[in-house]
């Protein structure tokens, strides 16, 4: 039966927003075997199970520049001997156990490591690893990645590193054990179970007329705008969100809003929500606590950001959500 024309354009937008990086692969995480000991000894003993490797959250890559590749190690590398903790399980993929290691106790013999900084350029490589092969940056490395790697390098990022800030109960304050391949934590003192944490985040495309607003935090590359964007809190919706957070980072009002696409952000926890915001005025006043500065640019602004041809207007790195929300918004590809 064929669809409608506004029918058929919701469809659209509803692949074109699974696009974003980190998401879309259709991973099967295998959930049903995480509390199955069997099925995950059998797992790991599996000649065609691979696991992925991580040092300090920097997924270990193969290639270099626009061709990257997440590596799959055997359970039999010598590398493996360096982790700490029982591997993670990730899922399957064309029907093998995929896992995750945590390297990060190893220490490089020349370590010239930038993490945690903006824009860390550094690869570390082990003595036991073939030329090529790295443990990179992911979010300098995001966009050189298929769907798939991305998925599980940001799967794998992201529970790695609830396990290295969730080892305690919140409750009574003991030391929790690990459970469900690494997806629980179950307290033994006072029998409290805890999940992996994602926190929701409000990105927000605001528009008015042929006009976006974007913003700049404190310690970004000098002229890097982006959407303005905030944590969820309890009890709010997104919606709210949305017209809260541009209130109190520019002192825009925002009417309608509504949902267009997510990511999930690995740095460290995050699950972006992109909406769409309409600014029922233009007047900014910005708080310096929550953001540096803020500006309206035009449509040919921000196409000739860009294209590298606005200068002082750098846009959102691509693989963000903020840069796919851009850029559909210029090809007029929202609706």
């Amino acid at each position: 039966m064929a669809l409608a024309g506004k029918d058929f354009n919701a469809v659209n937008m509803m692949r074109n927003a699974e696009q974003v990086t980190f998401g879309g692969s259709g991973l099967d995480r295998a959930a049903e075997i995480r509390g199955n000991v069997p099925a995950c000894a059998a797992a790991l003993q599996h000649p065609d199970t691979r696991t992925i490797v991580l040092w300090k959250g920097k997924p270990l890559l193969s290639g270099e520049g626009g061709a990257r590749a997440l590596v799959r190690l055997p359970l039999t590398h010598p590398i493996l001997k360096e982790a700490r903790n029982a591997p993670i399980l990730l899922g399957r993929e064309d029907g093998a156990a995929r896992f995750a290691h945590d390297i990060s106790g190893w220490v490089p013999e020349d370590d010239t490591s930038e993490v945690g900084a903006f824009i860390d350029r550094s690869e570390q490589r082990h003595p036991s690893l073939p030329d090529g092969h790295g443990f990179a940056e992911l979010r300098s490395a995001m966009t050189a990645l298929s769907p798939r790697d991305a998925e599980l390098a940001a799967t794998a990022k992201a529970i790695i590193g609830w396990h290295d800030i969730h080892g305690f109960c919140a409750r009574c304050g003991a030391r929790s054990e690990v459970t469900q391949s690494g997806w629980q934590r179950v307290c033994p003192d006072c029998g409290a179970s805890h999940f992996p944490r994602t926190d929701p985040v409000v990105i927000m495309l605001i528009t008015h007329g042929n006009k976006v607003l974007l913003g700049r935090s404190p310690g970004w590359p000098e002229g890097m705008y982006s959407c303005l964007a905030g944590f969820v809190e309890p009890g709010e919706t997104i919606e709210a969100a949305v017209r809260r957070e541009v209130w109190e980072e520019a002192g825009v009002r925002v009417g309608e809003v509504r949902y267009l696409s997510s990511q999930p952000w690995p740095f460290p926890a995050s699950l972006m929500f992109g909406c769409h915001g309409v600014a029922l005025t233009e007047d900014i006043t910005i708080d310096p606590l929550e953001i540096e500065d803020a500006l309206w640019a035009s449509r040919e602004d921000v196409m000739d950001a860009l294209a590298g041809r606005r200068e002082g207007l750098l846009p959102a790195r691509k693989g963000a959500i903020a840069h796919f929300l851009l850029r559909n918004w210029l090809a007029d590809t929202l609706e």
